[in-house]
């Protein structure tokens, strides 16, 4: 299965980054192999739809979940359209949040666990 987890770094020993639409990096990690690719988030910046902006991205490259800590109303609706399941309160470096996700650990969020554009506040 193919994750994204928001990440400070582009490794998967990077601490998590809290925020989805505006996080540093999504790790894009193959959960069956462990092999990932990292890339810089490029909407990060963005005044607003950043979050709306990364959902799309994540579509394109074919995640079927993502791992993160807080994902607002515009993103969760974006990654939903897109079959993309939502794991919120995740925390730790990328690999333990993997590892936490492939033992079962999480369940699937059902709605935003923030309000809009709470990362511009990065994510407290």
């Amino acid at each position: 299965m193919k994750i994204a987890v928001t990440a400070t770094g582009p490794s998967l020993e990077a601490t998590m980054d809290p925020r989805f639409g505006r996080c540093a990096y999504f790790v894009i990690v193959e959960t069956d192999t462990m092999v990932f690719e990292a890339m810089e988030n490029a909407g990060g910046s963005l005044g607003g739809g950043a979050g709306i902006q990364a959902g799309r991205f994540l579509a394109q490259k074919g995640v079927q979940a993502v791992l993160t800590g807080n994902c607002g109303p515009n993103a969760h609706e974006t990654l939903g359209a897109a079959g993309i399941s939502v794991y919120t309160g995740c925390s730790g470096t990328v690999a333990e949040a993997v590892k936490v996700f492939k033992a079962g650990g999480q369940s699937a969020a059902g709605a935003p666990n923030v309000a809009s554009h709470a990362g511009l506040n990065k994510g407290k």
